[in-house]
């Protein structure tokens, strides 16, 4: 398998991790070898119950026994979507009312560019250095990441950039402005925090101008740092969120969420403002409504606060510069990207599964599931202390 992989599938890097995988279950990942895994990478964030949860399971499984595709996006009522959305949106601020379900993260992103100057109509778009919302031309232009985005350009123009949590920066917003997009918590540039009630003000910047503040909760929503949305722990509601990721709970999907009044904007001149074909396909949408409903029926998501600070308890080494993130949202700073990289390699040689984040090498990346228990925490973090002390026994 491992031959054909390199031969057939297109890779991403020089160096995947080409990990072989036979199964997966609960926080734990098994290869051919039938070798034990812990996983603190939960797919990027994305598995929010763990592996083969048997609630999503069953429900992929009575999805599956009555439909999956029938037709594209908005034009047949469909139980799933319907019982997805209306979840979503009973448990959200009342000016986030209407939810338009998505492939993915970066389709919602562009689905969220599109409405924001759609509305505004306006075409400026203000987006974060560093930031990450998606791989698409449109998500790659709002991501002030140069280096990345250099070799595709041009990207979308309209586009400039200013610095997370420099409030000097917010004077570029002006009347121009369609929308600003950020991501409530920085994620590839190091899972950094907004400070000084960041969000707020741009908020109120945007306000003032006519703008739409868009935040990104792809990584940072459901559940992840301890409320069902990032941006409810900065006293802020912005006009468009854009999720993804755990929302599937494993499964691939995105929505963004907006006002009615905002999002009907797409109905017309032109009408179909935004099209999918498969975006909130019956069988995802079943799988996301199980794992929402599970999270909602749960304390998972009250606990991540707990986790978190049993994760800075027990993470702490001469090596570790800091804890940064929230929640289950989290990055061990080291001193180095070398450092990093040793660390991540060595854990996985011992059975568990850590990874880097896009812009930051000196971060390492730990986002385990939500359902990760404090016994296999104590394991995990054993294994980094481990790998830690012989990387400084070494120097």
């Amino acid at each position: 398998m491992k031959k054909d992989f390199f031969i057939y599938q297109a890779q991403t890097s020089s160096k995947p991790l080409a990990l072989e995988i036979s199964k997966a279950s609960g926080c734990y990942v098994y290869d051919k070898h039938g070798k034990e895994y812990l996983d603190f990478i939960a797919g990027v964030s994305a598995n929010t119950l763990g592996h083969n949860h048997p609630i999503i399971s069953q429900a992929i499984k009575n999805q599956v026994d009555k439909y999956t595709h029938v037709m594209v996006y908005g034009e047949f009522i469909q139980q799933p979507q319907v019982d997805l959305t209306k979840l979503l949106a009973t448990n959200l601020p009342n000016s986030l009312e209407t939810v338009y379900l998505t492939n993915s993260g970066t389709e919602a992103t562009e689905g969220a560019l599109k409405l924001a100057k759609r509305f505004t109509g306006r075409h400026e778009i203000i987006a974060a250095k560093n930031g990450y919302h998606g791989n698409t031309q449109g998500a790659m232009s709002v991501c002030g990441a140069e280096e990345k985005n250099s070799a595709f350009r041009p990207l979308i123009p309209g586009i400039k950039f200013i610095e997370f949590n420099n409030l000097v920066d917010l004077e570029k917003i002006t009347t121009k402005t369609a929308g600003v997009i950020l991501e409530t918590i920085q994620g590839g540039a190091g899972f950094i925090e907004p400070a000084n009630d960041y969000l707020k003000k741009v908020l109120a910047k945007c306000n003032k101008v006519g703008a739409l503040l868009i935040l990104d909760e792809i990584q940072s929503g459901i559940g992840r740092t301890g409320k069902l949305f990032g941006f409810e722990n900065y006293n802020v509601i912005p006009h468009i969120i854009v999720t993804g990721k755990g929302l599937g709970g494993g499964m691939p999907i995105g929505a963004f969420i907006s006002s009615n009044e905002i999002m009907s904007c797409l109905k017309e001149h032109p009408k179909l403002g935004h099209i999918t074909t498969f975006g909130g396909h019956p069988v995802i949408a079943a799988a996301a409504h199980a794992n929402l409903k599970e999270l909602l029926h749960s304390d998972l998501i009250s606990e991540t606060l707990n986790k978190e600070l049993l994760f800075k308890k027990l993470l702490i080494h001469p090596l570790i510069t800091e804890i940064r993130g929230k929640g289950l949202m989290l990055a061990a700073m080291v001193e180095s990207s070398e450092i990093a990289s040793k660390v991540i390699l060595n854990c996985l040689d011992n059975g568990l599964l850590l990874f880097w984040l896009l812009f930051e090498g000196k971060a390492i990346r730990i986002t385990p599931p939500l359902t990760i228990t404090e016994d296999e925490i104590y394991k995990g973090c054993n294994i980094i202390i481990e790998s830690l002390n012989k990387i400084l026994s070494d120097y």
